[in-house]
C-alpha cells in the first residue's frame, strides 16, 4: 500500500500493488484518508480481502486503521525506503539547524551538500566524495548524525526479532549527549511502530521491499509521460496496463 502525488498541493492517489504478482492492482481514492483505502477494500469484497496474509504499507495511521478493520488476520511489514526517507529528513534537520547555529564563515562546508550528505558514500563521485569528507572532518555533529544513519540499515539484516531490538537499543542509546533532536524523535517514532518493523525478522515475511520503490518509480516515469493529461482515469489504467504479463501467442491470436 503506497501512495503517489499526481500534482503539487498533496494531491494523492492511493496505489495498491500485489506481491506475487509484482504489479499494482489498484489505483484510487481521491486522497489518502481511511475512507480513500476503505475503498479499495470494497472494490476488492470481503472473500478476497479475508485471504490477505501480508500487507507492506508505511506507517501512515488512516492506512493502519483501514486494514485493521478489514483484514485483521494479515501480518504487517512496513516499506524500508519510508523509514528511511524519515531517517533522512531527520539529518537534513539537523544539517539545516547546524547551518543556522554555524557563522558565516564556517557555512560554506555544509551549503549546497544536501545531495551529498543524504546519499551513500559508494555511488557518490570522486568530488561528491571529497566534498563529504571535507563536510565530515569540519562538523562534528554532523559526522556523528550521518555515522548514525548509515549504521542504521543493519537493522533489516537480523534474522531474529530479539537481534534487531538489541541493536535498535544500541543505536537509540548512542544518541545519548549528541543533541541530535531531530533522530530522538525518529527513534521514538520506530519504536512506537515496533511491530512493523520487527515483522520483517521473521523468515515468512521476508518480501522484496525494494518491489514497492521500483513500482513507484516506474509509475512516476508514466506520470511524466502523460503530463498534461486530463483524463485521470486515462492515467489509472496506463498505472495498471504497465505492468501486465506480455500475452502469450495463443492469445494474440484468439484474444477471446
Amino acid at each position: 500500500m503506497d501512495e503517489i502525488a499526481l500534482r503539487k498541493g498533496h494531491n494523492y492517489r492511493i496505489v495498491v500493488s500485489d506481491l506475487d504478482r509484482r504489479r499494482p492492482i489498484w489505483v484510487g481514492g481521491k486522497g489518502r484518508t481511511e475512507a480513500d483505502m476503505d475503498l479499495f477494500f470494497a472494490a476488492l469484497g470481503a472473500k478476497k480481502t479475508a485471504r490477505i496474509q501480508l500487507a507492506a504499507r508505511d506507517m501512515w495511521k488512516p492506512f493502519r486503521t483501514s486494514l485493521t478493520r478489514h483484514a485483521p488476520q494479515a501480518r504487517v511489514i512496513f516499506d524500508k525506503f519510508h523509514i528511511v526517507r524519515h531517517l533522512g529528513d531527520a539529518l537534513d534537520a539537523v544539517r539545516r539547524r547546524e547551518y543556522r547555529r554555524l557563522a558565516a564563515k564556517d557555512r560554506a562546508f555544509i551549503k549546497g551538500q544536501r545531495y551529498t550528505l543524504l546519499s551513500h558514500r559508494e555511488p557518490l563521485s570522486l568530488d561528491g566524495r571529497r566534498s563529504l569528507a571535507k563536510l565530515l572532518k569540519a562538523n562534528k555533529r554532523l559526522h556523528t548524525a550521518y555515522l548514525l544513519k548509515e549504521s542504521f540499515g543493519q537493522l533489516w539484516s537480523y534474522q531474529t526479532e530479539g537481534g534487531a531490538r538489541a541493536f535498535f537499543t544500541r543505536w537509540t542509546q548512542s544518541l545519548k549527549w549528541q543533541r541530535l533532536t531531530p533522530y530522538e524523535k525518529f527513534a521514538a517514532m520506530i519504536d512506537r511502530h515496533w511491530d512493523g518493523i520487527a515483522s520483517y525478522c521473521h523468515p515468512k515475511n521476508k518480501v522484496s521491499l525494494g518491489l514497492v520503490e521500483g513500482l513507484n518509480n516506474k509509475i512516476r516515469v508514466l506520470q511524466r509521460r502523460a503530463y498534461g493529461y486530463r483524463d485521470e482515469e486515462y492515467l489509472k489504467l496506463k498505472i495498471v496496463a504497465a505492468f501486465l504479463p506480455p500475452l502469450t501467442r495463443s492469445a494474440e491470436k484468439d484474444p477471446l
